[in-house]
């Protein structure tokens, strides 16, 4: 995260300005900033493990190394979702070459992988819960949002 952006999000989160985030004010900005909604449990969780001059609250380096934390943990993750995605992608013919979760892709990879013996349909109605453009194969962004569910 560049100096200047982490300032930002930490002042974002600081909500009374004293130079530090509280427990409630973590959670009140991860649920602003992220849609997350953290229990006080939690927040009081993640602070603890990042509070690492025991005082019970982030000064903006502790924030900092927190928010790096978590890019890193991201990126790791991303990175599983796009192998298991492949896994069982099939790439198409045409000149675009795009790569998608089709029916038989994933009643071929369902199959290698020991599954019962699935058909095409049913293989159709599973990829069809998370087909959000509607042509019935997912794409890594649908395939991430249905392993996010």
């Amino acid at each position: 995260m560049l100096a200047m952006e982490a300032w930002s999000v930490f002042a974002a989160f600081d909500k009374d300005g004293d130079g530090k985030v509280s427990a409630a004010e973590l959670r009140c900005g991860l649920a602003s900033t992220l849609g997350e909604d953290v229990s006080e449990e939690d927040a009081a969780a993640i602070l603890a493990a990042a509070d690492a001059d025991g005082d019970g609250l982030l000064s903006q380096e502790e924030f900092s190394r927190l928010a790096c934390a978590q890019e890193q943990d991201d990126a790791v993750k991303r990175r599983c979702l796009m192998e298991a995605f492949g896994m069982y992608a099939l790439s198409s013919t045409d000149d675009t070459t795009t790569t998608m979760i089709t029916p038989a892709s994933l009643r071929r990879t369902l199959s290698r992988l020991g599954s019962h013996e699935m058909g095409v349909e049913e293989c159709r109605a599973m990829i069809c819960r998370f087909d959000l453009d509607g042509d019935g194969a997912l794409s890594f962004d649908e395939f991430r949002v249905m392993m996010m569910a």
